[in-house]
């Protein structure tokens, strides 16, 4: 079961792992679980406080109308970026060192941002 809800949560099967003994994760995954649960956005974070989750079939319209999704931090969306770039050049960028891939991630990261597109 429990890859088929990582599966559908979209988080990986070690991520889903970390929910079910109750281990921290990155709050772009626990939005995800929101959409997988039917909760509304925030739902997650909210019962980790000690809140009840908010279904969003429970949503008035008006309800719905208020209810945002809370913005990711800058910060995690820059280490999310310097991930996937550093994977790629990995696999890509043969005989690059550690120290160059780092460099050039954080330079598409620093483009990107001035850019507006994260």
């Amino acid at each position: 079961m429990n890859d088929s809800n990582a599966k559908n949560a979209g988080v990986s099967k070690g991520t889903w792992q970390r929910v079910e003994k109750g281990l921290p994760i990155r709050e772009t995954n626990y939005v995800k679980i929101d959409g997988l649960l039917q909760w509304a956005p925030g739902s997650c974070v909210g019962v980790l406080e000690g809140q009840e989750p908010v279904l969003v079939s429970d949503m008035a319209d008006a309800d719905a109308a208020s209810v945002q999704k809370s913005p990711v931090p800058q910060e995690v969306i820059d280490e999310e970026a310097r991930d996937v770039i550093q994977l790629a050049l990995i696999a890509t960028a043969k005989g690059t060192t550690a120290e160059e891939i780092r460099e050039m991630s954080e330079r598409v990261v620093r483009d990107l941002r001035e850019r507006g597109l994260i």
